[in-house]
């Protein structure tokens, strides 16, 4: 069996670690998703590519992937079950594994109506948990789910999404012990801009056992306007964003700045929450630079890499 990821070895040592996004190009051109990215190089542990997000075509997230790896940088393939039936995700999914790739996150994806293409047809033959059962049977089976082996079989570590939330007195994490029976074995999340409710989120967590069972990366990032936090607010699905830091923007004098120092104190009060493994860094509008600065003030970027 191949060696393990960069990325996972360290989430086995019990290291914080860093991972962050970004989205290929719309370009035929391998450099251009490279330069995207090198702001990131040395500085996170491994980089999410994503897979048509937004319903909108790029740079294949395989291709996007394999491109990475061969610069040296150890990416998180995104798989969204949307494009793909289960043949073409057997067969992507072995692609992938000879190029080098060992991270997978796997997701619903956004549907084609909310898209550029809405006339475009939805496959979803396998729901989000029935690729993670494929990818783990062909890892630790060595076999498709026909019977045909494979020689040799690929590593996979298997990654799947979650939202945090302020957990009702009754919630119970029935959807991630779900995704952790399908073979989950790491969890990044939507954005979190709520401390005290990341805190009340994963003291729940811990009573289930779910964070020695899954190694969890919050996503945070930085907020430019009070503005835009209001439509992150009022437009993400389950992101929670506090009417203090909205009011926060609001004052300051350079709201963007306020909004990278936002980013650092989550990150740096993520790291005293047990039970988070790490964050997973995303930047709207593609600011990866602004990306690499957080990492660098924050201090977590010199243990990344």
């Amino acid at each position: 069996m191949a060696a393990k990821s960069h990325l996972q070895r360290k989430l086995s040592a019990g290291a914080f670690v860093v991972t962050a996004e970004v989205t290929p190009p719309l370009s035929a051109d391998g450099a251009v998703l490279l330069a995207r990215a090198a702001p990131l190089k040395g500085r996170v542990d491994a980089v999410n590519v994503t897979d048509a997000a937004g319903a909108r075509a790029a740079m294949s997230s395989f291709a996007a992937a394999a491109i990475l790896v061969r610069d040296g940088i150890e990416p998180v393939l995104q798989i969204t079950c949307r494009d793909r039936n289960r043949i073409a995700l057997a067969c992507d999914l072995l692609g992938a594994a000879a190029q080098g790739v060992s991270n997978l996150l796997i997701l619903h994806g956004d549907d084609p109506a909310v898209g550029d293409q809405p006339e475009a047809a939805p496959v979803y033959d396998l729901d989000s948990r029935a690729v993670m059962s494929l990818a783990r049977q062909m890892r630790d089976q060595a076999m498709l789910p026909s019977k045909r082996r494979i020689e040799p079989p690929p590593h996979f570590f298997i990654g799947a999404a979650d939202t945090p939330r302020d957990p009702e007195e009754d919630w119970e994490p029935k959807g991630l012990e779900a995704k952790a029976a399908a073979g989950a074995e790491f969890v990044q999340t939507q954005f979190c801009f709520d401390l005290a409710m990341a805190e009340r989120y994963f003291a729940r967590l811990r009573d289930f056992g779910m964070t020695d069972r899954l190694a969890f990366l919050v996503g945070v990032g930085p907020i430019a306007t009070a503005r835009s936090a209001r439509w992150m607010r009022d437009n993400l699905f389950g992101v929670s964003v506090p009417d203090a830091l909205v009011a926060r923007l609001e004052r300051a004098a350079d709201p963007a700045a306020e909004g990278r120092r936002i980013c650092i104190e989550m990150i740096q009060g993520l790291r005293t929450i047990a039970g988070v493994s790490g964050v997973h860094l995303m930047a709207p509008l593609q600011k990866i630079e602004t990306l690499a600065a957080i990492i660098d003030e924050s201090g977590v970027g010199s243990e990344a890499a």
